[in-house]
């Protein structure tokens, strides 16, 4: 299969080197001329703009979207829909709302897939995680592409219609704010608590056959074995929030009640106007071990 990828950022680029990798041939359009170049010395196809990704393609084009949320996608979709028909397909691999999603879906000429993406960074190496709604057929066209993509064939599915997986992909992200303020607080308890304890040696302790071990329980390792119990200088102001946020209003919506999701959605929020909790730079750090967000440290 020929696939095209436009947008060659860190998450972009994996798509590209894991098709690359599974045997199938890419054509890679980026507005940064260097991340195509890059693209290109890694076997893909330049293309040095949208139109000529699309010319490069054969019928039955399927393209991936891999650009930030909002006013990017909305510019990418409008530059390429006047260049594809209802036999095309578009998945979108951000992190966009999921009414966007059924919108987009309902006004695109070619079949759009909403593909919620997890995984960070460490999907170069595994795999992502991809939850997809949108049309079973467009679907079905593009398994061998999320086979490659994915950690495998159980690394994907299709969540059902448009919207759902980038709903699913939402409320992913609400679950990992509250594990990640759970941990947060459990190892500020023991920062703060009786005994002087090397909080790298218990996360590595719990990681082996603890009933709460985990992935995010491993970064909790990284992060104290490069950090320092006392996590050294990262700061305790905890970045993102849009996608929890979405969680909780749509929770308010379906009158279903998240209160760890809330408050750990609260946690950083406050996070930004008060400082010293332990579990708020625990939190900092987790974020760039899964997503290499930029930890923000303390003058």
């Amino acid at each position: 299969m020929q696939l095209g990828v436009i947008g060659l950022g860190r998450m972009g680029r994996i798509v590209v080197d894991r098709v690359l990798g599974d045997g199938h041939d890419v054509v890679a359009f980026d507005l940064d001329s260097e991340a195509v170049d890059a693209a290109a010395a890694a076997g893909a196809t330049p293309a040095d703009s949208i139109e000529e990704l699309v010319e490069t393609l054969p019928e039955n084009k399927r393209i991936w979207l891999m650009v930030p949320a909002g006013d990017a996608v909305d510019a990418t979709l409008a530059e390429l829909d006047p260049l594809l028909d209802e036999a095309d397909v578009v998945v979108d691999g951000g992190n966009s709302h999921f009414e966007r999603s059924i919108e987009r879906g309902e006004s695109l000429s070619a079949a759009y897939l909403d593909c919620g993406t997890s995984g960070g960074p460490a999907g170069a190496e595994l795999g992502f995680s991809l939850m997809i709604g949108g049309p079973a057929e467009a679907y079905e066209a593009l398994v061998p592409v999320f086979d490659a993509v994915a950690t495998g064939p159980d690394g994907h599915d299709r969540m059902g219609p448009q919207g759902s997986g980038h709903y699913v992909k939402m409320v992913h992200n609400g679950v990992e704010y509250a594990l990640m303020q759970t941990y947060g607080e459990g190892f500020e308890l023991l920062s703060e608590g009786r005994y002087d304890l090397d909080m790298e040696s218990v996360a590595r302790t719990w990681n082996n056959g603890a009933v709460i071990r985990s992935w995010l329980l491993e970064l909790c390792e990284e992060a104290f074995r490069e950090e320092g119990s006392d996590l050294g200088d990262v700061d305790d102001h905890v970045a993102g929030g849009s996608t929890g946020t979405w969680t909780v209003k749509e929770a308010l919506e379906q009158e279903v009640a998240v209160p760890l999701i809330y408050e750990a959605l609260g946690e950083r929020f406050d996070s930004r106007v008060e400082d010293g909790k332990f579990s708020r730079r625990l939190a900092n750090r987790l974020r760039y071990g899964f997503g290499r967000h930029e930890v923000k440290r303390r003058d």
